[in-house]
């Protein structure tokens, strides 16, 4: 058997972190015409280096079978639209920009980040691999190159820019340290770069075992990302955490040359990775054990309610729900149907499970007991949007960190 090794460090993995057993691809939807036919299905399982302790998943499908036609487009999330927009009005602020200066996003998805830049007369271009989305957003005039990013396309591009910005995408790379490098060609002299992830402390601690999926290679903390950081020429000097996707952290960096102080939340936060034990493969074994049993809890639960006659359906056509739905091994006897508001993903099937995903009116009509939001970090916005099922007594259900039932009024 071939033994993989770490995508930064190289050294060889033997120590596995979780394994979800075998799952499509976690955004490849299933089209109609295609129902009737056998899918691909990759091996989910992680592991854990235990030299620099990098949480990754090995290299099972080409990234441009995985992106270059893609499902996610960010627009279709409000509270993420407006995460993006309070970001580009701080740094606009904080980093004095102007119409001179330009803002590059990797991973720039259709605009919906970059558009709040413009609207200030600020210089955008955004870095996005896959077509469809890519055509959607320069129709939309955002100027947007459609490759992908790394440091032969960084030293190709001539860009140089003033900020640069890489919300979760660090993540979805296989090549990290070509990534990163990259980065290290773009920025000016005095730039800034932020890249945003979630935090693999939140992963372990909150049971987030369902944002495991092939699209992401690897899960990521400040320790980890400081030190890939520093191997290729670039310093951390702030970091924030946020609420976003169950819990992120926000990173700063800029040249090692760069004479930019590091803020104490740096030294604050690696200190809290380091006592919450991420640096001990004791916490990342413990791991298998609490996503065993959650697995087992999410069962029993359905099945109950099943078993009382209960009609159950899924809200969110995410990809954290189809590694959560063909983990558990549910299908639609289970739940009924998903619910999406991005229209790409309408009248489609989810992966591996093949249940139906519609718009939103089929609650109305089928007017189910239970709605399971998946994207539970989204929970909040979508039970809002949905109160109406009160009408009819229905309730919501969340899975992780563990089951959770309840209403709003």
């Amino acid at each position: 058997m071939t033994k993989e090794v770490c995508n930064f460090c190289g050294n060889g993995l033997e120590n596995v972190f979780v394994d979800l057993g075998l799952s499509p691809l976690a955004n490849s939807y299933t089209n109609p015409a295609e129902a009737n036919k056998g899918e691909m299905f990759f091996p989910l399982r992680t592991y854990v280096c235990g030299k620099c302790f990098l949480v990754q998943a090995p290299q099972c499908e080409l990234p441009e079978n995985i992106f270059s036609d893609y499902h996610y487009f960010s627009s279709y999330s409000k509270s993420w639209v407006e995460h993006a927009k309070q970001y580009a009005h701080k740094m606009v602020d904080e980093l004095k920009l102007s119409p001179d200066s330009l803002v590059v996003e990797i991973a720039s998805n259709d605009g919906y980040l970059l558009q709040h830049f413009k609207e200030k007369g600020i210089k955008i271009t955004g870095v996005e691999p896959a077509k469809n989305i890519a055509k959607i957003a320069n129709e939309k005039g955002i100027n947007t190159i459609c490759e992908f990013f790394g440091e032969d396309f960084a030293k190709a591009s001539n860009i140089k820019a003033d900020l640069v910005a890489a919300n979760n995408v660090l993540a979805h790379v296989p090549d990290i340290n070509s990534f990163v490098k990259g980065f290290k060609v773009i920025l000016k002299e005095n730039a800034t770069l932020t890249v945003e992830f979630p935090s693999v402390l939140n992963l372990i601690k909150y049971n987030q075992f369902d944002t495991i999926y092939h699209e992401h290679f690897s899960y990521l903390s400040l320790s980890v990302v400081s030190r890939i950081f520093s191997a290729h020429g670039l310093k951390v000097y702030n970091v924030e955490k946020l609420p976003t996707h169950g819990g992120s952290l926000r990173v700063y960096a800029c040249h090692k040359e760069c004479n930019r102080e590091i803020c104490e939340a740096v030294s604050l936060l690696l200190d809290e990775e380091k006592n919450f034990g991420l640096a001990d493969l004791k916490i990342y074994d413990d791991f298998k054990n609490k996503v065993l049993a959650s697995k087992r809890n999410i069962l029993k639960w359905l099945f109950e309610l099943k078993e009382q006659g209960k009609k159950i359906i899924g809200y969110g056509a995410a990809a954290k729900g189809n590694t959560l739905i063909n983990y558990c091994g549910i299908r639609e006897d289970i739940i009924n149907y998903v619910v999406d508001a991005n229209p790409h993903k309408q009248n489609k099937y989810l992966p591996g499970s093949r249940i139906p995903i519609y718009s939103g009116d089929k609650i109305k009509e089928t007017k189910p007991d239970y709605i399971i939001i998946l994207p539970w970090n989204l929970k909040d916005e979508i039970s809002k949007q949905l109160n109406y099922i009160n009408d009819w007594g229905g309730k919501f259900i969340t899975l992780i960190p563990e089951v959770s039932i309840f209403d709003v009024h």
